[in-house]
């Protein structure tokens, strides 16, 4: 079964383990939600309790923990459920892309308390090399910008920059905005004006900015005013 063109997806549901062989450049596409289908991803058509073996997994098995057999479906289950066996081309390029971002992420969201102004993105590289952090190539940069903090706090200071924005929603979108408005960031407080646009005030994490303000500016198709400070 072994072909360095394909690779083995396992997924472990109370003991009982699920394997599929699936060509490696697709499979991520579909993981990651760049590829929408399953079409052209499996090298077998088979569920595998052993790929390597080839030994099939049992059908009863596979009916109980899908509630199918439909073996696409499945397939697809186990892919997104399932961990992945990168290649180390594979693997080396997602970890370099997240390290990126999470670097870009400390960048923006954070200064050095003694100048109010942002780490260098050479001194972010440089500490975090010192201090050995491992990235997970398959979880969000945000997800991950803790931890990496609370390790590069060790040796670099770091101060979070929050940035208090007052955002006025036309009438027409206040209703779509308001949840955006409500978990993003800290909400302060909100009141309606008389011509029925809303008004409300967040305070956020800088690093946040950019995805809020795109997120914002697709609901109110851009006539949200949004004013920092």
């Amino acid at each position: 079964m072994a072909n360095t063109k394909f690779t083995i997806v396992r997924l472990l549901i109370n003991n009982d383990k699920f394997e599929i062989l699936v060509k490696p450049e697709l499979a991520l596409e579909f993981k990651m939600g760049k590829k929408k289908d399953m079409s052209g991803i499996l090298a077998s058509d088979d569920v595998y309790y052993d790929a390597n073996k080839g030994t099939r997994a049992a059908s009863e098995k596979l009916q109980r923990h899908f509630k199918t057999s439909d073996l696409t479906e499945i397939s697809s289950q186990i892919l997104m459920r399932g961990d992945l066996n990168l290649t180390t081309d594979q693997r080396r390029k997602m970890v370099e892309e997240k390290r990126k971002q999470i670097i870009q992420y400390i960048n923006r969201s954070f200064v050095d308390p003694r100048s109010h102004i942002p780490h260098p993105i050479i001194r972010i590289e440089n500490a975090m090399d010192q201090v050995r952090v491992i990235i997970d190539p398959f979880k969000r940069a945000e997800d991950q910008a803790k931890m990496v903090i609370d390790s590069l706090r060790k040796i670099l200071p770091l101060k979070s920059e929050v940035l208090r924005l007052t955002i006025t929603v036309p009438p027409q979108f206040s209703a779509q905005s308001y949840d955006l408005l409500k978990t993003s960031g800290e909400f302060k407080g909100d009141h309606w004006l008389q011509d029925g646009s809303l008004r409300a005030t967040v305070e956020l994490n800088a690093g946040m900015k950019s995805n809020f303000l795109d997120r914002l500016g697709a609901i109110t198709k851009g006539s949200a005013q949004v004013i920092e400070g």
